[in-house]
């Protein structure tokens, strides 16, 4: 199915070939660390723990402690899903908010933080189907984060924006430990420097030691209730001790021959699964406008329909099994005429997301997800432990007749979301695209690129990619060809050319050929490295 050796892109690598593992990643080190333990005698669970943990670590402008995480685990051949994403905390309202003064969710600050999920996910994760002991599995990242590790130079670039961000924020006493934490004489770091992070280290080693309980329901968590209390927040330490990992099962669309896997709601994985359900309608067999302005409408009508239903499914209203059902996605599909129409969605954010994938040679694979949303999350980093608190909250609305209006106890739209391919029931592998919004946008075009125009790891990945916006609004990359784009603006579409690779995502993928062989391929508009054996 996938060309190994041609080349369409003159800046296209081929992929990485192995044999025994693999583990795919946007930083160096924590591919590493990932390898590391599979030449311990770990697996692909063991992998994924330890590349997420050193993430937290090594790459902290996008994910955290404080952060949320799903996976996609196909282990012993059968598919598992995990949902570690946290609730809102039970002491906060709409109600109260208003009384406030506050109309919408903040960005930043202790109101839009929700309950940590991934190191849950990472002790479940273990218990579950690790081969070897926490302790020795959070080793790699508990080594960088107390010894030091040299900043790459995304990640630097992350970080001073980052910091230019939170220039208003300096005399603020709710900010003042993120200062106090992530920067250098009152800097960023710039790439190569090294930098140590003592609290960071210690709290690991007090979820490894104790199996996570010192986070959900220990000391770590009684810290974060004294710092949530002293600065007006609402999460307490029975929200912590109430966070449970839940196991899902992934839902999937067949697509061209293949079945693609994504996470059920509250995540968005339903948005990429709803637009391929639409697109499987055509046949494809060029790059061309034509294909471009059909996944342009399928995307806009997903996610009309995905931000108008998607939420916590105990407070959903709509079944997904209705929004992923082939004649729904038929009478979608005609509803896609020559020129571009105009939605009914919301605005797309930027966001903070780390995605990993990982691969051992007994045949179990990981598709992996981690965040903080928005970079560095709220902005708050609690007091002497360097937990760094995601801001999910923000995505709440205040709207109480709206299905993703805020409520004690509920989980929010969430954007980060794993994926999966299989074919006749085997697994073909894991792959995802980092990026808030553009997630399951990213997921889209990687898949059509693979399954449509046999593309191997590597050049899907490296394919000029497009975004859309808002409302007829997309953005397409400085590599994209001038033509179709200007057949595209003839069709009605609003298209800007944005220089900023960072902005179309950051995605890794890991396929199994049929004779075993693993082929990785890592993002090439930034940090990204496979480390395999």
């Amino acid at each position: 199915m996938f060309e190994l050796y041609n080349k369409p892109y003159t800046a296209s690598r081929y992929p990485i070939l192995a044999r025994n593992g693999m583990v795919c990643t946007g930083n160096n080190l924590a591919s590493s660390a990932g390898l590391q333990i599979l030449k311990e005698g770990g697996n692909a669970i063991d992998a994924a723990i330890a590349t997420a943990a050193t993430l937290t670590v090594v790459e902290p402008t996008a994910n955290g402690i404080g952060s949320d995480a799903f996976a996609i685990v196909w282990y012993k051949d059968e598919m598992y899903g995990l949902n570690s994403s946290g609730k809102a905390p039970m002491g906060i309202s709409i109600e109260k908010l208003k009384e406030k003064g506050i109309t919408e969710m903040p960005k930043h600050g202790w109101t839009p933080v929700t309950v940590p999920g991934a190191p849950k996910a990472w002790v479940e994760l273990s218990e579950r189907f690790g081969k070897l002991p926490l302790k020795q599995v959070l080793a790699p990242a508990i080594s960088y984060a107390r010894n030091g590790y040299p900043v790459t130079p995304e990640t630097s670039r992350m970080w001073k924006n980052a910091l230019r961000n939170y220039q208003d924020k300096i005399d603020d006493p709710v900010f003042a430990e993120w200062f106090n934490t992530f920067t250098v004489d009152g800097k960023a770091p710039e790439p190569g420097q090294i930098i140590k992070l003592k609290n960071h280290a210690d709290t690991l080693e007090k979820i490894a030691e104790t199996k996570g309980q010192a986070l959900y329901g220990g000391v770590l968590a009684e810290q974060i209730e004294k710092d949530s209390i002293a600065h007006g927040g609402y999460i307490r330490k029975s929200d912590l001790e109430n966070h449970k990992v839940e196991w899902v099962k992934p839902v999937s669309v067949h697509y061209h021959g293949y079945d693609v896997w994504e996470l059920p709601p509250n995540g968005q994985g339903i948005v990429a699964l709803m637009a391929l359900n639409i697109l499987k309608e055509f046949q494809f067999t060029e790059r061309n406008e034509e294909m471009f302005h059909h996944q342009f409408e399928a995307m806009k009508m997903a996610f009309a329909d995905g931000m108008h239903h998607i939420t916590d499914p105990r407070f959903m209203k709509t079944d997904i099994k209705t929004l992923l059902d082939p004649n729904y996605g038929k009478l979608r599909a005609q509803e896609i005429t020559e020129n571009a129409k105009l939605p009914e969605v919301l605005n797309p954010y930027k966001s903070g997301t780390v995605y990993l994938c990982t691969a051992d040679q007994e045949g179990n694979m990981v598709s992996f997800i981690q965040s903080n949303y928005m970079g560095f999350g709220s902005g708050v980093v609690v007091k002497d432990t360097g937990i760094s608190l995601q801001n999910r909250g923000h995505d709440f609305s205040l709207h109480p007749d709206h299905v993703n209006s805020l409520a004690p106890g509920k989980k929010t739209y969430h954007t980060i979301i794993p994926g999966f391919l299989t074919k006749n029931g085997k697994a073909i592998g894991p792959f995802g695209v980092m990026g808030g919004y553009m997630q399951p946008q990213g997921h889209v075009q990687v898949v059509m690129n693979m399954i449509d125009f046999h593309l191997n790891p590597q050049q899907a990945l490296d394919a000029p990619r497009w975004q859309w916006i808002k409302d007829k609004e997309f953005h397409v990359e400085h590599s994209f060809d001038a033509n179709i784009v200007r057949r595209l603006q003839e069709r009605g579409h609003l298209i800007q050319v944005n220089m900023e690779l960072a902005s179309f995502g950051r995605g890794q993928i890991i396929l199994r050929m049929e004779n075993g062989t693993l082929m990785g391929g890592s993002e090439s508009r930034t940090d990204s490295a496979i480390a395999s054996w």
